[in-house]
């Protein structure tokens, strides 16, 4: 093994990230992560560690020093303690050829194991013990059985890359090493691209519920944290994270260019701790720029998504305990009266018994006409006044924030294809008054709760109450209302930005 000198400048710090799904993890986070197993691990000489999606080899190297310092007790003879490190005790599956190339570089000072300069001296093979078996996917009805990958985008021949990823492509990954591991650690590839490149689909969970199968000690993986509140597809399996008391411990960053520079994903990340023999409350801590929050001990499962700063949780247990309604049972539904964004048919000039149709090109707010006879789906909605909100709105985790886009109020009778979703009342005031509160900080801040990415689906207003609707809301009666203190008015206009303030998304 080199000397600690050797590390610096760390050429692991200056690697550019493979693709926006296969990021590379700083040496600096990876220490991070490794900081919070217990320090006894390092001492014991039959612990075992898995990277089983290494990609700079930043893991397996970081764990091997620290396995170089905690047994030179012992084992105190140099070589013959590396020797036993990378032959007992580090492991990883790499993503691909060239990320094996480059993790055996990092950790064996080898791109083979068996190379003449490899620290380790008893390696009688290439590969070592950092494995890359190059892997297909399993089609079943144009999908992949194991990924969900799309066969028209991922069936390559064998010159590319197809992103089967070998630990999540089989039902049995105990037998890839055929053996148990103590640690599972590092940081999966986050997401797959599907449907002709037009949406991304989740696949870091995958690795999280595979390797909770091989049953190690101690997990730990940083993923995006949209699995929180949101994500494609990650219903079950942010049940399964909130309900399992094995996970002790959370930091979470609210934006991921903290973590990793230059990689921009709405949401942030987060890096986790689960513990097989220990059970509890799990401690959060939330990095929000400068500023840090916590450890806190949190219940994860309070809520059906979980709220990432305790300051916000607090002032939403203050409005729920009024018990009121919630606002969604006036919001539409996606998609209500059954057109996609792209719907065309409709016609510029209005005719006779037509209905306005509101719908959205290259950023403008427009109005087409369409026969009140053509819309079949939600007749009983058309005569209602509507505030139509747009349903995507994005800011790349901008603070303060203004979290929706710009809402306005439709006359009677009215359409919209799916790029608004819109609240539904009985008159021209109730709408005015509605859209008065969601101007508010106060509404937009309960919504930026369960708003993880730019997508608001109707679930995101879950928790907004309901008011009533002959008024023009005003923050400073909804902070009296809910009992809200100097602090929490405080955080809420730290966090959201005024209607009034110079960028509102409606000038």
């Amino acid at each position: 093994m080199p000397s600690n000198d050797s590390y610096n400048p760390d050429i692991l710090t200056c690697l550019a990230n493979l693709s926006s799904d296969e990021v590379f993890t700083p040496p600096k986070v990876a220490n991070e992560i490794l900081d919070h197993l217990p320090p006894e691990i390092w001492q014991d000489k039959n612990a075992r560690f898995l990277d089983p999606f290494c990609k700079s080899g930043v893991f397996p190297r970081e764990i091997a020093r620290r396995l170089m310092a905690g047994l030179e007790k012992v084992i105190p003879d140099r070589q013959k303690r590396a020797d036993h490190i990378f032959n007992n005790q580090v492991f990883a599956i790499a993503i691909t050829e060239l990320t094996a190339l480059i993790s055996r570089r990092s950790t064996y000072c080898s791109k083979t194991a068996d190379g003449k300069y490899s620290v380790c001296s008893t390696f009688s093979d290439k590969q070592g013990n950092i494995r890359f078996n190059r892997t297909k996917h399993t089609w079943e009805d144009d999908r992949c059985i194991f990924c969900n990958a799309s066969e028209q985008e991922y069936d390559r021949g064998d010159d590319l890359e197809t992103h089967a990823y070998q630990f999540i492509h089989t039902d049995n990954p105990e037998e890839i090493f055929n053996m148990k591991f103590d640690v599972i650690v590092g940081n999966p590839p986050y997401q797959l691209g599907s449907d002709g490149g037009t949406r991304d689909i989740p696949i870091y969970n995958k690795f999280v519920d595979q390797a909770k199968k091989l049953n190690p000690r101690f997990l730990s993986m940083i993923v995006p944290s949209r699995w929180m509140a949101g994500g494609l597809g990650l219903s079950d399996f942010r049940k399964s994270m909130l309900q399992d008391l094995r996970m002790r411990k959370i930091v979470d960053y609210e934006r991921m260019d903290q973590v990793f520079p230059g990689v921009d994903f709405e949401g942030g990340v987060c890096f986790f701790l689960w513990d097989r023999d220990d059970k509890g409350p799990c401690a959060v801590t939330t990095v929000c720029g400068d500023e840090t929050i916590g450890p806190v001990d949190r219940n994860l499962s309070e809520h059906d998504v979980f709220v990432r700063d305790i300051r916000a949780l607090k002032i939403l247990r203050k409005v729920l305990k009024a018990g009121e309604p919630s606002i969604i049972d006036i919001l539409s539904a996606d998609k209500e009266f059954g057109w996609t964004s792209n719907f065309e048919g409709f016609h510029d000039k209005q005719k006779a018994d037509d209905v306005a149709l509101h719908y959205n090109r290259k950023g403008k707010r427009l109005i087409g006409w369409i026969n009140r006879k053509e819309i079949v789906k939600s007749p009983e909605l058309i005569d209602k006044w509507k505030v139509m909100i747009p349903k995507a709105y994005g800011e790349r985790g901008a603070r303060p924030a203004m979290v929706l886009g710009p809402s306005f109020v439709a006359s009677s009778p009215s359409v919209c294809t799916q790029t608004y979703l819109f609240f539904y009342v009985g008159s021209k005031k109730a709408a005015t008054s509605l859209n008065s509160y969601l101007h508010t900080r106060f509404c937009r801040f309960l919504i930026s709760l369960r708003k993880i990415t730019q997508d608001a689906t109707r679930s995101t207003y879950t928790w907004v109450p309901q008011q009533a609707w002959d008024c023009d809301w005003t923050d400073e009666v909804l902070y009296k209302k809910y009992g809200l203190t100097k602090d929490d008015v405080a955080f809420i206009e730290s966090r959201i930005r005024s209607k009034e303030e110079k960028g509102d998304p409606d000038e």
